[in-house]
């Protein structure tokens, strides 16, 4: 577990914008206690509040629907497949470091393959609700790629273990999951799709993660 978290404080030293202060990148560490800020550029696990498992994904197409990039719910936290960074909408004047407020669009990038958490209207393979694939590259990403983050609560800015959903903004679908498993390719996985109904099975909470502290200046009001 400290391996990886050093992999990926690594990974966010080769990738950080450079209006980002060393003191900052040097303060970057594995989040391990309740309420610390979620910044963009952080890298963090998304925990299905209800089942434990963690939004993951990987270089395996769907055999249905659209035929992208499958995203599952993964059963174990040591997995490198289930981190995701935290992205702005393009476009803004957002910038790594910055504090997200509840009601912001955001984009989450698949670490391992940069592809974009992504919906549209193609049925998911179980359920046949609303399908969620991986889909575009560190420079393809459109509307498909955008979730409006609701926290659950009064809180105002996004923090680890905090309840939250998030919305996909083309469909209007929640992010969700369920205990409906795969049995062949992605077997003891479970279905990852999007619904358009507030249930108890699309609450997430971030998890495991590198988070960035908020840049300077940039804490938003509580």
């Amino acid at each position: 577990m400290a391996l990886g978290f050093f992999a990926l404080a690594i990974f966010l030293f080769l990738t950080l914008d450079p209006d980002v202060s060393p003191s900052s990148t040097a303060s970057a560490s594995a989040a391990s206690s309740e309420g610390v800020e979620i910044t963009y550029g952080s890298v963090i696990k998304l925990m299905h509040e209800k089942t434990k498992f963690r939004l993951h994904s990987h270089d395996v197409p769907y055999g249905s629907g659209s035929g992208q990039q499958s995203v599952t719910g993964f059963p174990t936290v040591d997995d490198s497949n289930s981190y995701w960074i935290v992205r702005p909408e393009p476009e803004t004047s957002a910038k790594q470091g910055d504090a997200i407020k509840s009601g912001t669009i955001i984009r989450l990038q698949h670490m391992r393959t940069r592809k974009w958490l992504h919906s549209h209207l193609h049925a998911s393979p179980i359920s046949g609700n609303l399908e969620v694939s991986c889909f575009g590259g560190e420079n393809d990403s459109d509307t498909g790629d955008y979730w409006r983050l609701s926290i659950e609560g009064s809180g105002k800015t996004w923090k680890q273990d905090q309840r939250i959903r998030l919305q996909h903004i083309d469909t209007s679908g929640y992010l969700h999951s369920h205990d409906k498993k795969y049995s062949r390719i992605a077997g003891g996985q479970q279905e990852v799709c999007g619904v358009r109904e507030k249930r108890a099975d699309n609450i997430w909470l971030a998890a495991e993660g590198v988070y960035l502290p908020v840049t300077e200046g940039k804490q938003a009001a509580e």
